[in-house]
């Protein structure tokens, strides 16, 4: 059963869903693709909330560089193996949907379709991905919160994955 609660967050507020023990949704206020309010569940709170919240925010001010978390990443099979390179992405490191194309064999509108459906942002990094000269494309968060995300890890250097 999906549980969700909407969260303030240094980035703005996010809407965090899990269901049975396992992060499934992390939402913009604006999100591209959001699930109906019937999906998000009830409006609870729930200790996995409060680690995932607990972990963004470690995040954001520089303390945590991974995220350990259970996820479960609802989509098709060629999203889900869009989103398995999104999470090899190291933090500070940046790929291009044309890169992420060429690896999986794949048109890069589609990859960049599966990217922009990411149901877990910033926990599933798809942040990291960039257009092909380096510019920033969409992001269901905006492009000011992708490039905060991008600034924020930039100390650990921005080369590409």
């Amino acid at each position: 059963m999906n549980r969700h609660a909407v969260v303030s967050t240094r980035i703005g507020e996010l809407t965090v869903v899990v269901s049975d023990g396992e992060l499934v949704g992390i939402y913009f206020p604006h999100h591209w693709v959001k699930p109906s309010a019937e999906t998000l569940g009830e409006q609870a709170s729930d200790p996995l909330i409060a680690r995932v919240v607990a972990q963004l925010e470690e995040y954001f001010d520089g303390r945590r560089v991974a995220f350990e978390l259970p996820v479960r990443l609802e989509g098709d099979a060629f999203q889900r193996r869009v989103w398995a390179v999104l999470e090899e992405i190291p933090y500070g490191e940046r790929t291009t949907y044309g890169e992420i194309a060429q690896r999986l064999g794949e048109p890069a509108q589609a990859v960049g379709k599966a990217v922009g459906q990411n149901p877990v942002s910033i926990v599933v990094p798809c942040h990291r991905v960039i257009g092909k000269n380096g510019s920033l494309t969409g992001y269901a968060g905006g492009l000011q919160r992708k490039q905060f995300l991008l600034d924020l890890e930039e100390p650990v250097g921005a080369r590409l994955f």
